[in-house]
């Protein structure tokens, strides 16, 4: 791509001035006019891409901020802002394991530049909670896989004694008592299983 000319640079940056003074009054629609000229202007800015993203963002259009964002990020692999909001439009499309690399890419870049900044604390925050919900629906599928599982040994097992009881003729309190043993073991087995399937400590790393 050729070099832009220093005025048409200027202009750009010019342009992407108003769209942030347009943002700040709430103006979406004008800001995201101005980050479009500015674009039309300097395409090879991640900044433009990113703050009009940003405006995509505040209305909701998801699939726009992930466009733009990908942009940025061919542009500037390390932008924090492209990777953290990319990851929120791809989570915003249920597409959760993506949409988390995407988040731990942006912390890392994030900690990396400031630590301290505002945007770690809210990235981080907003990665627990992603991290939290993709536990937790794979957690119900497991426990259901479990319970599916569960009452296929408990019906077995009925079986199992029954044929036992008939074959030997002897419904003696010693075989209800074992059997009753038989069902309390594999209940502490799948309650311990059921016990185990529990988040461990949500890491941003």
């Amino acid at each position: 791509m050729a070099p832009v000319p220093a005025s048409v640079a200027k202009q750009a940056e010019l342009l992407r001035m108003d769209g942030n003074t347009y943002f700040k009054k709430d103006r979406i629609g004008a800001a995201i006019d101005a980050y479009t000229e500015a674009i039309a202007l300097c395409p090879n800015v991640a900044v433009y891409w990113t703050n009009r993203a940003l405006c995509y963002r505040k209305r909701e259009e998801w699939a726009r901020v992930e466009e733009d964002c990908r942009r940025a990020i061919a542009i500037d692999s390390g932008s924090v802002k492209a990777h953290y909001m990319l990851g929120l439009a791809l989570l915003e499309k249920q597409e959760c394991t993506s949409g988390i690399k995407e988040l731990e890419k942006a912390l890392d870049l994030g900690r990396g530049a400031n630590p301290q900044g505002y945007m770690v604390e809210e990235i981080w925050l907003v990665l627990a909670k992603a991290k939290y919900n993709e536990w937790k629906q794979s957690s119900s599928e497991r426990l259901q896989r479990l319970q599916n599982l569960r009452d296929t040994c408990e019906k077995a097992l009925k079986q199992h004694n029954l044929l036992s009881v008939s074959e030997a003729g002897d419904s003696s309190n010693d075989n209800i008592d074992d059997c009753s043993k038989q069902f309390e073991y594999l209940s502490e087995v799948f309650h311990k299983a059921a016990l185990a399937d529990r988040p461990s400590q949500i890491s941003g790393t």
